[in-house]
């Protein structure tokens, strides 16, 4: 196995525990302190990251593709919703908090999925340009 599928595979299991964690950290703080905004763009981003992770695991060719559309997004997203103080119904503000239950456990799971994912995106990305440059070899080597 080539190192950026390895990286790739690693990167989307810290995603996956990121991921796992920080929807039991929401089950935890119950569903009530989400806007209806944050749990559309939650599930989307679950069924796209599971999605991603499962392909890459099973290694499935569309693995590194759907973890490039998924992963940089994604982290964005989560970020920009749990990182940035309260800015619109986009936002589950973990800063200045009162009453939503947000933890210090919170905080650490959210982070695990903020780098698993970006390094998920990355390390798709990296894949996918190795097989595009390994195609490009072959197609060179077998018409001299």
């Amino acid at each position: 196995m080539r190192s950026e599928q390895a990286f790739l595979k690693w990167a989307v299991l810290l995603y996956a525990l990121g991921l796992g964690l920080h929807t039991a950290d929401h089950l935890r703080r119950g569903l009530d302190v989400l806007t209806p905004e944050v749990q559309w763009l939650g599930n989307l981003s679950t069924v796209l990251g599971v999605a991603a992770v499962v392909l890459v695991v099973t290694g499935h060719r569309l693995g590194p593709i759907v973890a490039a559309v998924a992963g940089v997004p994604v982290a964005v997203g989560v970020a920009g919703v749990h990182l940035l103080p309260r800015w619109s119904a986009f936002s589950d503000a973990f800063p200045g908090t009162h009453g939503t239950g947000v933890t210090g456990f919170s905080w650490c799971v959210v982070s695990v999925e903020i780098v698993g994912a970006f390094a998920m995106g990355v390390a798709a990305i990296a894949v996918l340009r190795d097989g595009k440059r390994a195609a490009q070899t072959s197609a060179r080597s077998a018409y001299p």
